[in-house]
């Protein structure tokens, strides 16, 4: 995507009330994240219980914790650009591109958090609550998790307003609206494509949500409880949503739905996809001494499928930006 995919809205005087609320939300939930990481960094042990693997190379953690600082403190920065006249002059590409990761990565902790504390309501945690004890303390996962929803939402918003002025004409109307002669065979192609790669990640996540252990590794088998089949079942949900979306978009399916739908779908989707398998592949690299903690093939598989499927679905995204940006453009001319 390019500067040109729409007409920068007009700066106005100020972010507005709604704006102003979200853009505090956003930076105010990222201060206990990056004040625990940075207490960390510092050397300190807070909320890590003695014995756990954290502890085991301090310099490669730091590294880490000061990597995972930087992209939290990115939070920050879209929160401003999002709600200050300058930030209308941002190449479209420029914000798309880290707002999109940053969907990718929150929006599976926004559904699963919630769903993973009904779970251990109901005593379903099992052995995946024992096993992440060890790891850190309960109150970490609390103050994280609550920042990261938090972020979720208020950048979401912020989003959405910001999307609403510059790049409005994208969603609008219905599907039925769209122009048929637009897409081209190599546009279903890639649809087709994304549902074929979706299907040996999206059976393995299934049969893991299932109960199915064939394809884990000996710990990750070991440590499974509620929580994980939770895990496991919105990694299906997050397939299903990109591939669907992909699908509505490339065949004009759902003609009667606003377009908004499966551009959602296409974006939500896409981003989780990718951006959890990317994250649980590069984590797996430097993995843990213990053979039985490390990434089978099959897992490997689930992961790098679900992200090439997932940068297919948002290939088709980009291309119905750039149509219905183009057309605009045209008219306007």
């Amino acid at each position: 995507m390019t500067q040109s995919l729409a007409p920068a809205a007009r700066p106005t005087a100020g972010p507005g009330r709604a704006r102003r609320i979200l853009r505090a939300v956003a930076v105010v939930s990222c201060v206990p994240y990056l004040a625990l990481k940075a207490a960390w960094v510092a050397g300190s042990h807070a909320g890590i219980p003695a014995g756990s693997p954290l502890l085991d190379d301090r310099l490669t953690m730091a590294v880490i914790n000061g990597l995972s600082m930087l992209l939290d403190s990115a939070v920050i920065v879209l929160a401003l650009v999002l709600t200050r006249p300058w930030g209308l002059r941002v190449p479209a590409w420029l914000l798309g591109f880290p707002v999109w990761v940053a969907t990718g990565l929150l929006a599976p902790v926004m559904a699963g958090f919630p769903a993973q504390l009904v779970v251990r309501a109901f005593g379903g945690g099992g052995a995946s609550s024992a096993g992440r004890e060890a790891f850190l303390d309960e109150w970490v996962f609390a103050v994280v998790y609550t920042g990261f929803i938090a972020q979720g939402l208020a950048l979401g918003g912020l989003f959405v307003l910001y999307a609403r002025g510059r790049w409005g004409h994208v969603w609008r109307g219905r599907v039925w609206d769209l122009p048929v002669g637009s897409v081209g065979p190599a546009h279903r192609a890639l649809a087709v494509a994304a549902a074929v790669l979706a299907v040996p990640p999206l059976a393995l996540h299934a049969l893991w949500a299932c109960g199915v252990s064939a394809g884990l590794s000996e710990g990750r088998a070991a440590d499974r409880g509620g929580e994980f089949h939770v895990l496991e079942a919105l990694h299906v949900v997050f397939l299903l949503a990109a591939v669907a979306g992909a699908v509505l978009l490339a065949f004009r399916r759902g003609r009667a739905l606003p377009v908004a739908v499966p551009l959602a779908l296409v974006w939500v989707g896409s981003g989780a996809v990718v951006c959890w398998g990317g994250w649980l592949s590069l984590a797996s690299l430097g993995g843990p001494a213990d053979l039985a903690d490390r990434l089978t093939p099959l897992m490997n598989l689930a992961y790098a499928g679900q992200m090439l499927a997932g940068l297919l679905v948002a290939a088709i995204g980009v291309y119905h930006v750039a149509e219905r940006s183009a057309r605009t453009a045209r008219r306007l001319a």
